[in-house]
């Protein structure tokens, strides 16, 4: 006998998609796709839990989509796959965020509210938006148990982490070493890198910075800069004096100079031998810097202008270029 199927004269997609939905939750579908397999090797899952203190957005779409291929083609091919659902009710944007809505700061809990009522709101505001995600959950089609979730500020899943670091502890692969934390002085806490990349954290500031001069040593491979530049250091009485050259460091740290042991030199990279005047002792200087950047240190105008009609009241420098090589030339 031949299969009868229903016959669609238009296509109701919405409808189409309610239907199959509603199907899947009489049938129970998902329960019986781990059950049926009560006996078949195990593949675990774990929702890399989201947050639910925000409203869901296509990219969870996305992920979530492909999560639940991954496990729908592990069970088709004889898996058992529980599907464990989660929340990540992480701290620090969470505490601000109720901070923000009460008008308070840290200095504040314990004093205008108490340490319960300011987790209570925590509470509250860390999984205000779970319905939505439950609906985009069965929406999406995404099968995960939802029923069950672990929930990261449970006691049992805080105890369980501690449980496991000590298991980590007792066999020796825990190890303590020093590292660089982003730290917020607000805050009074370490933050993650998904914290650092939050709407807003950065912002652009105007700072104080430093150009340092490094000078260079003379040597046999370097013995061509100083004979680019020993015509050019001249004393105002007009007799020649031996040649200083300086590399010129831009940095925004200048904290750390006392410590630099080194300067990397771009192989690649067009430097240029320039001669012209220190702005602020205004000697005679010969300084080597990228040739990129000479228009950020020195203004077009002054190219080429007379150096013996400098004086320090003139804030326009004199400046000529005296040569031009790759950094490969400038290495020790």
């Amino acid at each position: 006998m031949a299969a009868r199927y229903r016959e669609f004269t238009q296509l109701n997609l919405p409808s189409f998609e309610q239907e199959i939905l509603e199907r899947w939750k009489s049938s129970g579908a998902f329960e019986q796709s781990v059950n049926m397999r009560a006996n078949a090797p195990s593949f675990v899952f774990y929702e890399g839990p989201p947050s639910a203190n925000g409203m869901p957005g296509i990219h969870h779409v996305i992920s979530r989509t492909l999560k639940d291929l991954v496990c729908r083609y592990k069970t088709m091919r004889g898996y058992q796959v529980k599907r464990k659902g989660g929340w990540d009710t992480h701290g620090l944007p969470i505490e601000l965020g109720v901070e923000k809505e009460l008008g308070i700061t840290k200095e504040d809990i314990g004093k205008r509210i108490s340490v319960e009522e300011y987790n209570k709101k925590c509470r509250e505001a860390v999984l205000r938006y779970k319905d939505k995600w439950d609906e985009l959950t069965e929406r999406i089609g995404y099968w995960v148990d939802l029923e069950h979730p672990y929930i990261t500020f449970h006691n049992e899943y805080i105890e369980t982490l501690w449980w496991l670091l000590k298991q980590l502890y007792e066999r020796g692969l825990l190890y303590e070493d020093v590292s660089i934390q982003p730290y917020s002085p607000a805050a009074g806490t370490g933050l993650s890198s998904h914290e650092l990349n939050q709407p807003g954290t950065y912002k652009d500031v105007k700072d104080t910075s430093c150009v340092a001069m490094f000078k260079a040593v003379a040597s046999e491979k370097s013995e061509f800069l100083f004979d680019a530049a020993a015509p050019s250091l001249l004393e105002r009485a007009g007799g020649e004096v031996a040649p200083e050259i300086f590399f010129l460091a831009w940095t925004t740290t200048p904290w750390t100079l006392p410590s630099n042991l080194g300067l990397t030199v771009g192989a690649d990279i067009d430097y240029v031998l320039a001669k012209t005047f220190n702005p602020y002792t205004h000697l005679p200087v010969n300084l080597i810097l990228a040739r990129a950047l000479v228009s950020r240190y020195f203004k077009p105008e002054g190219e080429d202008l007379s150096f013996e009609d400098y004086s320090a009241d003139k804030k326009l420098l004199p400046w000529t270029l005296l040569l031009c090589k790759p950094g490969e030339f400038l290495h020790p």
